[in-house]
């Protein structure tokens, strides 16, 4: 299906790996114009190569870490300007941690800065050129708002403070045509868990077919009725089709994709 971007421009903060690349990817084969954003350089500029080839109208990089004050709003305004505008925003950071509620204040405060004002600050600074356009906005929270685990409740507890802020923009700039929703994925196999995938398989002698999806179900008691991690394309899709024309009355919107979790 066309998604109808073709030189539309977009920012994907967290876009030169996991979800956030594979979005912008589904949106390089429509020939939307890009900027992902990311921590390592070196990885951005090849992730930008690789969307140009994938038939991105433009594509380059902006290395920025969100999660420290100013970078946020830097990194956007820089994308902004070089994409003349923007039509959209998806932003894909804040990095799992695995932290109970008995951690210090200067890990929820790290994790608040991460999770929460990393996305917060993205969108703050997009959302005056994606106004002008009636644009998109679209941020990821985590299955677990709704099924939080004590090892990891910062975590947990911000991505819900990312839902209830998604909606708050979705209703406060509905009026001025602009849509935000929040995806809630599940446990998605990008580098941590294929990495994982490995080491297990290497620690238990066995193949690494199968082995984190029996681990997934038998050990860390996630009951997914797919009985299987996602791709980082099939969110990757899901974040494209938010973003584009063809999600033109969706908004305000928590949508998981989670494999089919108990929520």
């Amino acid at each position: 299906m066309d998604l109808l971007v073709r030189d539309r421009a977009y920012v994907v903060v967290g876009g030169t790996a996991g979800m956030g690349f594979a979005a912008a990817r589904e949106l390089a084969h429509d020939g939307a114009r890009l900027a992902v954003v990311g921590r390592d350089a070196g990885r951005g500029t090849e992730a930008a190569s690789t969307l140009s080839e994938a038939g991105a109208a433009e594509a380059f990089a902006v290395a920025a870490d969100v999660s420290h004050p100013g970078s946020a709003a830097a990194a956007v305004t820089e994308a902004a300007e070089r994409l003349g505008g923007l039509d959209g925003i998806a932003v894909t950071t804040g990095l799992i941690g695995h932290d109970p509620i008995e951690v210090d204040d200067e890990r929820w405060t790290a994790a608040f800065q991460d999770v929460l004002l990393g996305t917060v600050r993205s969108v703050q600074a997009a959302l005056p050129y994606v106004e002008r356009k009636g644009g998109t906005i679209v941020t990821t929270a985590a299955y677990s708002i709704r099924a939080p685990e004590i090892a990891r409740l910062p975590y947990a507890s911000l991505k819900s403070g990312v839902a209830t802020f998604t909606k708050g923009i979705a209703k406060a700039y509905g009026p001025r045509g602009v849509r935000a929703n929040c995806v809630c994925p599940g446990a998605i196999e990008t580098g941590a868990l294929s990495g994982l995938r490995a080491h297990l398989a290497a620690e238990r002698g066995v193949p690494p077919e199968g082995v984190l999806e029996r681990v997934m179900v038998e050990e860390w008691h996630l009951d997914v009725a797919l009985r299987r991690p996602g791709r980082p394309e099939e969110a990757g899709e899901l974040i494209a089709f938010l973003l584009s024309p063809r999600a033109g009355y969706l908004t305000g919107a928590l949508i998981n994709i989670d494999g089919g979790t108990n929520f």
